[in-house]
C-alpha cells in the first residue's frame, strides 16, 4: 500500500480540476507515491515515464465530474441550504458558464462562504474515499 500526503493529493487534484480534466492530468505512481503532472497548458520540465498513461502503476488522479463534485454537488448544496433558489439554479446549470453566475447568486444571498465550505469538505470527503477504494493511505488529513 503506498503512502501519500493529503496536501500532495490535494494539490493534485486541484491541478487536474484547473484544466478541467481534459487539459491538465496528476497521476499518482503506486510503487513510490510520488504525483506526475502533465499539462497542454504548462511546461513542467518533468522526465515523465514512458509508460504513464498505460501501466497499471500509475493511477490518473480523478477530476470534479469523476467524484461527483460537480454539478450535482452545487445541486445537492442548493437544496439543503436554500432550496428557495432550486429552480434559478437548475436553469444557471443549463448554459455556459455556469459556475460563475452560480456562485454570483450565491453571494447575492450571502451564502457563498457555506457553499466554499460545503466543496472543500465534500472533495476531502471524495479524495479519501477513492484513495480508500484504491488502496492509497493518506496522511495529514
Amino acid at each position: 500500500m503506498v503512502t501519500v500526503a493529503y496536501s500532495e493529493l490535494s494539490a493534485a487534484y486541484e491541478f487536474s480540476a484547473a484544466g478541467g480534466g481534459e487539459e491538465s492530468s496528476a497521476y499518482l505512481a503506486l510503487d513510490t507515491g510520488t504525483f506526475h503532472y502533465v499539462s497542454s497548458y504548462i511546461d513542467t520540465e518533468e522526465e515523465l515515464p514512458d509508460d504513464l498513461e498505460t501501466s497499471d502503476r500509475y493511477l490518473l488522479v480523478p477530476g470534479k465530474s469523476e467524484l461527483g463534485l460537480g454539478k450535482r454537488l452545487a445541486l445537492r448544496f442548493v437544496e439543503e441550504q436554500a432550496p428557495a433558489l432550486l429552480s434559478q439554479t437548475q436553469e444557471i446549470f443549463r448554459h455556459k458558464g455556469a459556475y460563475a453566475r452560480y456562485k454570483g447568486l450565491l453571494e447575492s444571498r450571502g451564502a457563498l462562504e457555506r457553499w466554499y465550505e460545503s466543496e472543500a469538505e465534500a472533495t476531502k470527503s471524495a479524495l479519501l474515499q477513492w484513495c480508500s477504494e484504491h488502496e492509497v493511505e493518506v496522511t495529514g488529513a
